[in-house]
């Protein structure tokens, strides 16, 4: 019998965009309806038809007991290839095997209601996730202990915390019994002890013989966790190989294609977008290269197209995508402006005393009231030696951040054991 779990052949999705040609981007209803004549009969064209291809001549084997991890930029097409093996969608071209049963952590809570209890929300999560009754309830015991909600499992979900909620959604999701796993980011979510025991359960689960497909930016995670990586860029396969060759290879053409600038192509289609990013010196000079000591301004332009209340954060990540800070104008008592409009904003770091390499930003824009949220991902800039507060180079390996500890001489046994 073949030990495969997944072959992709030629995978492509293809989708369709429509571009309004003329005139206003937004329209009235009476604007439709005065129009319906004259499109009925052919005789007006106000927008613009072209064919965007996601993924495109992608080609994989996966198989059983393997852990295959997918790495690429925003936008690849990393989601859509999971979407298709997930039978959320289907291809445009090509084809995929699927052997065995899928279960997808592509969304953690999937199902659930906030009026229904914990307990409820089990059995409904479940149901939706593809998995019978009689599964859930031999799994009940273990999906509890896993989301330490036992206290609350009779409460109404709507009064769960956001982290409650994220351990439960989760805890049914990785329970399935299902042979493929495919997983999309639900590890980038949570405190730091969630994503150490989501990390253990996923390690767990590729030793117990099941096949998993796991997309993260964290590559730290992809590099622990899986033997084998792909890299997906513009919708095609780039690479496919040991995990740690394929993700020195897409850091290494990440960091050849990090600039420091940002500029928007188009305006925001949603609510809110960042329109442009610049880095630059507190004197106004702009660069992407600042000594360890030397603080750093970004200088951002962002569109709010409806009023509500918005908050704009900033975090510095190494070249892997760990974080190391986190700035939000909230934590700092900064209010944004709450009406619609273009604005402008300089956010300044302090000096962080990094050690010297390459480091990336990001920023996002979040709506507190909707919870919407909009990023820009993987600006670089780089920390360079400052001799002026250490004379002896400093390498990348040996640490993070720079720092000086009190020292002082004292009587053997005068203060502690001799």
């Amino acid at each position: 019998m073949s030990d495969l779990a997944v072959r992709a052949e030629n995978l492509g999705k293809r989708y369709r965009l429509r571009h309004v040609t003329g005139g206003a981007r937004y329209r009235t209803l009476r604007d439709d309806l005065a129009g319906l004549p004259a499109r009925w009969f052919g005789k007006q064209r106000d927008a613009a038809t072209e064919d965007f291809w996601a993924l495109r001549d992608v080609s994989f084997t996966l198989k059983q007991g393997e852990v295959l991890g997918i790495v690429g930029r925003n936008g690849a097409g990393k989601s859509t290839l999971l979407k298709i093996l997930g039978r959320i969608t289907d291809p445009s071209a090509g084809g995929v095997d699927i052997f065995g049963r899928v279960g997808s952590l592509l969304e953690v809570g999937t199902g659930f209601h906030p009026e229904l209890t914990g307990r409820e929300n089990i059995f409904l999560s479940g149901a939706m996730l593809g998995m019978r009754r009689h599964e859930v309830r031999r799994r009940f015991d273990e999906i509890v202990a896993f989301a330490e909600v036992e206290k609350f499992l009779d409460t109404p979900c709507k009064h769960y915390s956001s982290g409650m909620f994220l351990r439960l959604g989760f805890a049914v999701a990785a329970h399935l019994d299902a042979e493929i796993l495919l997983v999309d980011e639900v590890l980038a979510v949570g405190d730091a002890m969630f994503q150490k025991k989501c990390l253990g359960k996923m390690r767990d689960v590729g030793h117990s013989g099941r096949a998993i497909l796991f997309v993260s930016h964290n590559t730290g995670a992809v590099t622990s966790l899986c033997t084998r990586a792909i890299l997906i860029a513009g919708g095609k396969l780039a690479a496919d190989g040991p995990a740690e060759a394929v993700v020195s290879r897409y850091m290494a053409e990440l960091s050849a294609s990090a600039d420091d600038d940002y500029v928007a192509d188009a305006a925001p289609r949603g609510p809110a977008g960042i329109a442009a990013i610049h880095l630059r010196t507190v004197g106004g000079e702009k660069r992407n290269t600042f000594p360890m000591s030397e603080p750093m301004v970004v200088a951002c332009e962002f569109v709010l197209a409806r009023e509500s209340a918005f908050t704009f954060s900033v975090q510095v990540k190494e070249s892997n995508f760990s974080p190391v800070f986190h700035f939000t104008s909230g934590d700092a008592g900064f209010a944004l402006p709450r009406g619609p409009g273009r604005y402008a904003v300089d956010i300044t770091l302090p000096a962080l005393q990094l050690y010297p390499g390459q480091y990336l930003l990001r920023l996002a824009l979040t709506d507190a009231e909707s919870g919407f949220q909009t990023d820009v991902d993987g600006i670089g800039f780089w920390i360079e030696q400052d001799f002026a507060i250490c004379a002896r180079p400093l390498p990348r390996q040996a640490g993070l951040i720079f720092g000086r500890a009190g020292w002082a001489l004292r009587e053997p046994g005068a203060n502690g054991q001799s």
